[in-house]
């Protein structure tokens, strides 16, 4: 069983939008930092951003900085990655991780199944 799970991933045209979201029925995500990740057939996985747990600091890669945005809804038990302008070079699997620590270490352990992003017209 996964520690996290992944939604809200499709098919988007370029130019759109998409808000993934990540949650845990095995974590209580408000007390711990947690990394976007995205892997595109036969490369390896690339971070996109992480948010501690105190919701600052945020690390965005810088070529999706102005694009992407990561947050927690209130009861920090779901985290989001909110994707705007997509193009089709960021089709990929999406995934979130942790460390299960509360602030960004950049090799997380614990993973989710990830989900697909589509981005075509």
């Amino acid at each position: 069983q996964e520690y996290l799970v992944e939604s809200g991933g499709g098919l988007v045209q370029p130019g759109g939008s998409l808000r993934l979201s990540c949650k845990s029925s095995r974590l209580n995500l408000e007390f711990y930092a947690i990394s976007w990740f995205r892997q595109a057939p036969g490369k390896e996985r690339e971070g996109l951003s992480c948010i501690s747990m105190t919701n600052e600091p945020t690390y965005y890669l810088e070529s999706v900085k102005n694009r992407f945005t990561v947050s927690r809804d209130n009861a920090g038990s779901t985290v989001f990655l909110q994707m705007n302008s997509l193009e089709p070079e960021v089709t990929d699997v999406y995934y979130c991780a942790t460390d299960i620590i509360d602030y960004c270490s950049g090799t997380p352990e614990y993973w989710g199944q990830g989900i697909q992003v589509t981005v075509s017209s």
